[in-house]
């Protein structure tokens, strides 16, 4: 096995939580292939189909979308964790977002055609992606009450509590359109 393969491995096993399924992790990580993109590089653009879902080893890839000829972050994906265009991905439908790598990204990605004989073959994989689908929801849960229930003041602070590393990763106007709130408004809450 690749070397480079030990964070996905770590997340896989992570994310099966079940020593009884761990045993199909070297055949799902057969599966992956390396990809790396440049800053400002494209994982997928609005209007094409996504070709990969992927886990991110280093870097960060921002979802957008633009509104009135304005850039809107939907989504930051991080070091670690999966993500794709997923409806686009799994329908082949064009992409209604943008994915972008905000710095040098390193992804581990996988093919549609492979993500299938992967879901229907191996029982790991089957139980890592359900649980991912749960955790995600969840994620949007907390994230669509947040934005209704908290200040924006309240929601920096639980972006800090929760990723403060983001602060050096990502230019503020990104964590500002993904919080919801305006750069100016965004600076103002830093200096308190």
């Amino acid at each position: 096995m690749n070397s480079s393969l030990i964070k996905l491995e770590n997340y896989l096993k992570k994310i099966i939580n079940s020593e009884e399924l761990e045993q199909f992790i070297p055949s799902i990580l057969e599966q992956f292939t390396e990809l790396h993109l440049d800053k400002n590089q494209y994982l997928v653009e609005k209007g094409k189909t996504c070709s990969y879902f992927c886990f991110i080893e280093e870097g960060v890839l921002q979802h957008s979308i633009d509104i009135h000829g304005e850039e809107k972050t939907t989504y930051l994906a991080l070091e670690n964790t999966v993500t794709a265009a997923l409806k686009s991905f799994k329908q082949k439908t064009p992409s209604r977002k943008n994915i972008k790598a905000l710095c040098d990204c390193n992804l581990w990605v996988i093919n549609l055609d492979k993500f299938h004989n992967l879901m229907s073959t191996n029982s790991g994989f089957q139980s890592f992606y359900h649980n991912l689908i749960e955790n995600q929801i969840f994620l949007i849960d907390d994230y669509r009450i947040n934005l209704l229930t908290l200040s924006p003041e309240e929601r920096y602070i639980e972006l800090l509590k929760n990723n403060s590393n983001l602060l050096q990763q990502i230019p503020l106007h990104y964590l500002a359109s993904f919080l919801g709130i305006s750069s100016r408004h965004m600076s103002r809450i830093r200096k308190k």
